[in-house]
């Protein structure tokens, strides 16, 4: 068999098949139990409603509607699926039932549902009730994202409900028992943090949807005085049972920008390398087979009725969301070892780079045309962008390092060039020392959050620049969090993803672990607006629940897998598990002012994990790496020594080992080590030039992590 087909055979069973197992502090994780849910608590009613909790958990009796009268009930978290209900006894004629849902509290209206489309909210499902026994929302409006949901009724008589229940739809593929069966896991003394990984986790579990439940967006360009708006969920996304789309509730189509942080999320939490495997290949069988240019998204295989939204969307180019696709490729392969899969899409990931590389010019910078000018929401993309170069120098690096993994090295010292002189253009012509950041291009002085955060992930920054962006960067949050100024007013946690990573990779892991606390946890979590259980596309810097892309605010979507970064950032870097590919890694903790993290992750490739805990000057560290594999071991300013589980010892010199073979090993502290106050932060003196390895979504500096000069080589 080959070892794709394994790996997919493997994943089949995780699937399916309940764990054996203890699930490490199962009581964080989210997800039901089973696939039938009740209400938890009634939220509010209005008009005459008979024992409205009767139908929710721990309630008894028939919940009585009587006339014009609505009860909204609460399921305390942010779910998704088919919505049935049934009627005990009906009483007078032409009795209507209406069903609406809402993610968030701001949005619950008589009126119908929060927004799927930009237009206006979306219209009330109704039932003419006929008769006694159960109704159920037909398939083509099951409802992605929904904490509450609103039951009206319609007429003088009165209808008597027995139950109301929703059928949980996200993971069709997981058995109606597993979804609770996590393969990954995290815990910290910081209880935030706790929570803010899970509710990760969870995000991108419900923005995992059944392959036919995509959207249909058939009425973007209808009349704003069409209030309400009518919607459906029925295209078809992958050639699965499956697919890993951006939102709940919308768009629920696969954006490969999205996937820089929710592809590797769903690896270190689930491992549905089923789902994923299914949403790159989409990706890539719309690629231009001429050109090479991929998709800003890709589009439904099958709408019903057809839908002329998608042959406009088709037609987009997006130079940053083309080398997305390319991004996603070798996060599919760094966490899956699938050599197979990445074999297949080789060529196809080789005809992209070269359609980047033909807008670089003399400069040595690539430039953004106007017909390539779209992504995630930023206004200016154009011309010699740092984003769009600093994205540019990362696939770069990512295709040095998969040439080598599929042996077609041809190329590499072309690649090499294009990304030297990227580095040394971005710096000669976009850095402005006097902000401590790199400006948006030649003709502005905005200071872009994600041209700066990639410009540190790319490597692009080097180590003394990178601490300088962070810096300055912190510098700019706001009590809500951090802004993306090339947004306008926005904050982005899509953005601010990429963020955590720059600030950890600038050895200021400090910041990195603030942010995640009062971005995330108090407010995308706590606040009472929010859902509670996910988290939301973007918002203003004044905290109000708005995002520019849209005149609709309710159309902001509250589980959107583009804001799951902290589960990478903590996995990765506090805990510091670094997948590099099938065979490499690097455990490089970062906990910063956390006295105990805990982490772990199982794929096709087999378990990595780490505890660390440092209490009262005494520092401990151990971790599993799957056997079969080495990589390096970094804890810069701890002298002692790793020991196996076997016996064997390895010398830490300079706080490093390399060549480390996979296994279970246990950190040995000894000398006058800085272990007392180690948290992973500041910069190693080196004297190397910096580069960069990647995997994942991860970008290492040499000059951040080495010690010495030649100790840590990147496996490219």
């Amino acid at each position: 068999m080959a070892r794709s087909a394994m790996l997919t055979a493997a994943c089949a069973a995780l699937a399916v098949l309940p764990t054996a197992f203890a699930i490490p502090y199962s009581e964080y994780i989210l997800a039901p139990s089973q696939r039938v849910l009740q209400p938890e608590t009634v939220h509010h009613a209005n008009g005459s409603v008979s024992n409205p909790s009767g139908v929710t958990t721990g309630g008894s009796g028939n919940t009585v509607l009587t006339g014009a009268s609505a009860v909204t009930f609460d399921y305390s978290k942010n779910i998704g699926g088919l919505v049935s209900f049934t009627v005990s006894s009906v009483n007078g004629s032409s009795n209507f039932i209406g069903i609406s849902f809402s993610e968030s509290s701001f949005w619950i209206s008589p009126d119908g549902s929060d927004a799927t489309q930009n237009v206006a909210i979306d219209m009330t499902l109704w039932f003419a009730i006929n008769g006694t026994g159960t109704y159920t929302v037909d398939k083509d409006h099951q409802r992605g994202g929904f904490r509450y949901l609103n039951v009206y009724h319609n007429s003088s008589g009165s209808v008597a409900l027995s139950s109301v229940t929703t059928n949980f739809t996200a993971m069709p593929h997981y058995a109606d028992d597993a979804l609770r069966d996590y393969t990954g896991y995290f815990h910290s003394n910081d209880e935030q943090l706790n929570r803010v990984w899970y509710a990760a986790a969870y995000t991108d579990q419900l923005c995992t949807i059944p392959s036919d439940a995509g959207n249909s967006l058939v009425d973007l360009q209808a009349n704003l005085t069409d209030v309400p708006t009518y919607w459906w969920s029925n295209s078809t996304l992958t050639n699965g049972s499956s697919a890993l789309v951006d939102g709940a509730k919308r768009d629920k189509l696969i954006w490969p920008g999205d996937f820089s942080i929710s592809l590797p999320g769903v690896f270190l939490s689930t491992n549905d390398q089923i789902t994923l495997q299914l949403s790159v290949a989409q990706l890539f069988a719309e690629q231009n087979a001429t050109t090479g240019q991929l998709m800003y998204a890709a589009t439904p295989i099958y709408t019903d009725p057809p839908d002329p939204f998608f042959t406009e969307l088709g037609a987009v180019y997006s130079y940053t969301y083309h080398m997305y696709n390319l991004l996603a490729l070798n996060n599919y392969y760094t966490y899956s070892g699938d050599i197979d899969f990445l074999q297949q899409n080789w060529y196809r990931f080789k005809l992209g780079l070269s359609y980047s590389l033909e807008s670089v010019d003399s400069t040595g910078l690539t430039y953004v045309a106007e017909n390539a000018t779209s992504d995630w929401l930023r206004v200016g993309m154009g011309g010699h962008n740092i984003e769009a170069n600093s994205i540019l120098a990362f696939t770069l690096r990512t295709a040095i390092s998969l040439a080598y993994a599929v042996d077609d090295t041809a190329l590499i010292s072309t690649w090499q060039t294009y990304y030297d002189n990227i580095v040394t253009a971005a710096n000669e012509l976009l850095w402005d020392a006097s902000a401590g950041l790199y400006t948006d291009n030649q003709t502005t002085t905005l200071h872009p959050q994600d041209g700066n955060c990639w410009a540190v992930l790319s490597g692009v920054a080097n180590s003394s620049r990178a601490t300088t962006i962070s810096s300055a960067l912190q510098a700019r949050w706001g009590p809500y969090g951090a802004p993306a100024p090339e947004a306008g007013t926005t904050v982005s946690p899509f953005i601010t993803s990429f963020e955590l990573q720059a600030h950890f990779l600038a050895g200021q892991p400090e910041y990195a672990i603030d942010l995640m606390k009062f971005m995330w946890a108090d407010f995308m979590l706590d606040d009472p607006r929010m859902t509670n259980s996910t988290f939301n596309e973007g918002y203003d810097v004044s905290g109000a629940l708005h995002y520019p892309a849209y005149s609709d605010d309710a159309r902001i979507s509250h589980a959107h897998g583009w804001s799951t970064g902290p589960l990478l950032a903590l996995t990765n870097y506090a805990a510091g598990l670094h997948v590099t590919n099938s065979s490499t890694w690097t455990v490089y903790p970062q906990p910063g002012n956390l006295t105990s993290v805990e982490a772990g992750f199982t794929t096709a490739i087999g378990t990595f994990s780490a505890t660390y805990s440092n209490t009262n000057g005494s520092l401990a560290y151990s971790f599993q790496t799957p056997p079969g594999t080495a990589g390096t071991f970094m804890m810069p300013g701890v002298s002692g020594s790793l020991r196996s589980s076997n016996g064997t010892t390895i010398p830490l010199i300079d706080g490093a080992a390399s060549n480390v073979a996979g296994g279970n090993w246990t950190l040995v502290v000894s000398g006058s080590s800085t272990s007392g106050n180690y948290s992973g932060g500041g910069t190693a003196s080196t004297s190397a030039t910096p580069t960069a390895y990647t995997g994942g979504s991860t970008a290492v500096h040499v000059s951040l992590l080495a010690l010495a000069a030649g100790l840590f080589a990147a496996v490219l």
